[in-house]
């Protein structure tokens, strides 16, 4: 509990380290994970100081790191979980750290781009092989038209015609290209040849693989009849830009043969490389992959240790690092061991050692939290950190939440429901903690805080007696019906009279019988109501107590006085009495009350009272009853208005008042020794102040007294201050009350919906007994689709929406009703060196 109610006590320590032993001290102290180091070098630039080198050197293996972790994804290699986490590398380790990260990177590199290669030339000779086997289609009339093969290669684009060989013969282009852009590329071909170019098509059967993109792509293969050397190279360009592969394809049906044999030989040799060269780069990363992320938890430690060495100072003598730091006073004795441990694993002759050091600076706040808290702690923390030793509300919240919640949300059903996805979670949180969805982990962090809110859901629901909106009858019910038979069937409304009605006190909840009443809502909703009010006032008295235990922590004593106890007496005296009679109310007003102003007729209503009480008003009772519940009331109500009213002017004028007599006690002193006192100064003063004697003032403590009262905030602010926290709290008090209703407002709606939801689901299909009573398979049916529609409106609307709705609800009144009376929030995390935080990714440079 220690831990949980205030922050943990922190101390400013500074630490002497010996160089040799620097690094292995901060090995030893990141594994603790106990010391917020401070920066000592701020004014020196990130690139200016003594380990920036190293942590380049860091930076350098974790670019490698992540460069193999890439290559793993791409080939779908899982990175194994490091069991044992590994520590940090000593500097001697690094360089065959580096030699191995090294060899390992440039031979998964010289793969990867052999790889490219061979999938090039494997593409290339895949489409050429393509082009040989759809030429057949294209040349069908080889042997009649005399096409020349030599005027396509570009080694005889220049050379003379051959002997025989004339100028009008055709010539052709032979290529694949993406069948997407065939289109296109043929209007373009028709374009820039007035229609002289002669194109014939042949969809390939299946995809190959696209250069550009990587990915399959549908390709067709091509060839285009020309005439002209001219047109030609036109061709050329524009098979260019449409990105289309042009391959050599000899118009000779043997050459062709000839040739698609030497292809397909070429293509098997590639193939068998290819398959080899995929061997082996897998098994290279593989075994990469076994220690990889040893490296790479080695390489964070290794890093962090060397940025937070940076953070430290060195000595004159430059043999001694210094470094100041935040550290837990009950985690003193760790840091000094560690500091011992790092000075003996490098045999230091002289041991680092640690000093605690006095400061004014506000200290980190830290509340160790385990898994269950750490919700709670969220939430508080959510809305403002704890200043430093505050009371910390999170100990408290573990249960007024989940309460506040259930009064919201009672109903066993629901309640159930909640609980069991949480038990879900708790069960199984080793398997799901590796589940990385952004929304899953918001419940999944919340698993605790939703356990406890299923729990104390079933408990009120068992209060409301409410089960998916129906009651349960488990004790029997206290009410009677005094009734002939004749009576009951010949009215439709009776009305039944507690005097002879009841019989005894229903043993625990509400009765049954009340979910057959017309007057059932009436009856929770003052039931309901008043209940609010009176958990309301309970949760603010104790927030106003966490105020007086602040004070008395800190030694503030006058403002138990001058704070705590006049806003005490002012929520008490008003709504405390309010409280009162409605207990009061409870107790003397009965069904069974032989005196006529005793009875529940004659019972005042408690609202108009409480107005009456502030207005100093009157209203006129019924005949035979009485304007108030007991002798004296009047007069007691009278005392307590003028007593909360004279509370105002206490909490508004307390603090003003005793700081402006606490400085005209400092004033006769100040002005003594500031010489504004109009007291003649002779010269024996002035020697005497200059021999220093202790009869006058020292120049020193003038200046000192001066600037002192120079500083001090004029007291016009201090009144305009507390006028403004006089205001917020008076005028908070009566929202603050009136915000609690909204437990009223929003248990009542919950209840009203989930009856609404069974009234037109599965209420609806029972009445279809009455007008197909003989076709009960078609009514299974149907009552098999409505239950799942209930049971879907039921887990979307009234569990998840209704439950976020309770829940933001409940929120709102610990951070605004309940906190706003003794929470400031104005601190800063204490985020200490720490290993386990760095490599869950919580650390913060």
């Amino acid at each position: 509990m220690g831990d949980m109610f205030r922050s943990e006590a922190m101390a400013l320590c500074q630490m002497f380290i010996q160089p040799e032993a620097a690094y292995s001290t901060m090995a030893e102290l990141g594994d603790s994970g106990c010391v917020q180091f401070r920066d000592l070098n701020a004014q020196v630039s990130a690139f200016q100081r003594k380990f920036v080198a190293e942590v380049r050197r860091c930076d350098e293996l974790e670019r490698k790191i992540r460069y193999i972790e890439n290559e793993l994804r791409k080939d779908d290699i899982k990175i194994l979980e490091v069991l044992d986490e590994p520590r940090p590398p000593y500097p001697r380790e690094i360089i065959d750290l580096e030699a191995q990260l090294e060899a390992i990177e440039t031979e998964i590199r010289e793969l990867a781009a052999n790889k490219v290669n061979l999938n090039a030339n494997h593409q290339g000779m895949l489409e050429l092989k393509h082009v040989l086997e759809n030429a057949d289609n294209f040349f069908t009339d080889s042997e009649v038209i005399n096409l020349s093969a030599q005027r396509f290669s570009d080694a005889a684009e220049y050379a003379p015609p051959l002997p025989g060989q004339q100028r009008g013969q055709l010539g052709f282009v032979a290529g694949i290209i993406n069948l997407e852009r065939y289109f296109s590329f043929e209007r373009m071909l028709w374009r820039i040849s007035m229609g002289n170019v002669f194109l014939k098509r042949s969809d390939l059967s299946e995809p190959l693989l696209d250069a550009e993109t990587d990915k399959p792509a549908v390709k067709t293969v091509f060839i285009a009849f020309f005439q002209g050397d001219q047109l030609k190279q036109r061709i050329k360009k524009v098979c260019a830009g449409y990105h289309a592969s042009v391959y050599p394809c000899p118009s000779s049906y043997l050459e062709r043969q000839e040739m698609l044999k030497d292809v397909c030989m070429r293509l098997q040799d590639l193939t068998l490389v290819l398959n080899q060269t995929a061997d082996h780069r897998n098994r290279v990363l593989v075994a990469a992959s076994k220690i990889l992320p040893a490296w790479a938890i080695m390489v964070k430690k290794m890093k962090a240790i060397y940025h937070t060495l940076n953070l430290l100072n060195m000595d004159v003598s430059n043999k001694c690092l210094i470094g100041e730091g935040w550290v837990p006073t009950c985690d003193l004795p760790i840091v000094r061991d560690a500091l011992a441990r790092g000075s003996a694993k490098v045999d230091s002759t002289i041991t680092s050692f640690l000093n605690v050091i006095e400061t004014n600076e506000q200290p980190p706040t830290y509340n160790r939290t385990n898994k269950f808290t750490r919700g709670f702690q969220n939430l508080i923390d959510a809305y403002g950190l704890c200043s430093y030793r505050e009371v910390n509300p999170a100990l408290y919240t573990c249960i007024t939440f989940p309460f506040l919640f259930a009064v919201m949300f009672g109903d066993m059903g629901h309640g159930l429901i909640l609980l069991l996805a949480a038990l879900y979670m708790v069960l199984n949180e080793q398997k799901l903690s590796q589940n990385k969805g952004e929304i899953f982990n918001l419940f999944f962090s919340g698993r605790y805080i939703m356990l406890l809110m299923g729990m104390f859901s079933l408990y009120t629901g068992f209060i409301y007696n409410d089960v998916f909106s129906k009651p349960i009858n488990i004790f029997g019910s206290a009410w009677r019906v005094n009734y002939n038979t004749s009576t009951v069937w010949n009215n439709s409304i009776l009305t039944l009279d507690p005097l002879y009605s009841v019989d005894g006190v229903y043993p625990y909840g509400m009765d049954p019988i009340w979910a057959l009443a017309d007057n059932k809502i009436i009856f929770l909703n003052t039931y309901k109501m008043k209940l609010s009010i009176i958990f309301g006032l309970i949760h603010m008295v104790f927030g106003v107590f966490m105020s007086f235990l602040n004070f008395m922590h800190f030694k503030k004593y006058s403002h138990i006085f001058l704070e705590f106890l006049p806003q005490l007496l002012f929520l008490l005296l008003l709504f405390g009495y309010l409280v009162f009679m409605m207990f009061f109310k409870w107790v003397v007003y009965s069904g069974k009350a032989t005196e006529q102003a005793l009875t529940p007729g004659c019972a005042p209503s408690i609202l108009i009272l409480f107005i009456n009480m502030m207005l100093f008003g009157h209203t006129e009772p019924k005949d035979g009853c009485k304007e108030y519940m007991f002798a004296g009331q009047e007069a007691l109500q009278l005392v307590l208005v003028v007593i909360a009213l004279l509370c105002i002017p206490w909490m508004l004028l307390g603090n003003p008042l005793l700081e402006k007599y606490k400085r005209s006690q400092r004033a006769p002193q100040v002005a003594y020794t500031n010489g504004v006192n109009n007291t003649p100064v002779n010269n024996s003063t002035v020697a005497s102040s200059s021999a220093g004697s202790s009869g006058a003032p020292k120049p020193v403590a003038n200046g000192h007294a001066g600037h002192g009262a120079a500083d001090e905030e004029p007291m016009s602010e201090l009144y305009i201050k507390q006028a403004i926290h006089t205001i917020e709290y008076v005028l908070s008090t009566i929202s603050h009350t009136a915000s609690y209703l909204r437990l009223w407002a929003l248990s009542l709606a919950h209840a009203q919906l989930s009856e609404v939801l069974w009234m037109m689901v599965i209420r609806v299909t029972f009445l279809l007994t009455v007008f197909i009573p003989d076709y009960y398979y078609i009514i299974s049916i149907v009552l098999y689709f409505t239950f799942a529609a209930w049971a879907f409106f039921t887990i979307a609307i009234l569990v998840i929406i209704e439950g976020m709705s309770a829940f933001l609800h409940t929120l709102r009144l610990h951070w605004v009703e309940f906190m706003s009376k003794f929470y400031e929030g104005l601190g800063y995390a204490f985020q200490p060196f720490s290993f386990k935080a760095i490599l869950e990714n919580a650390y913060e440079d």
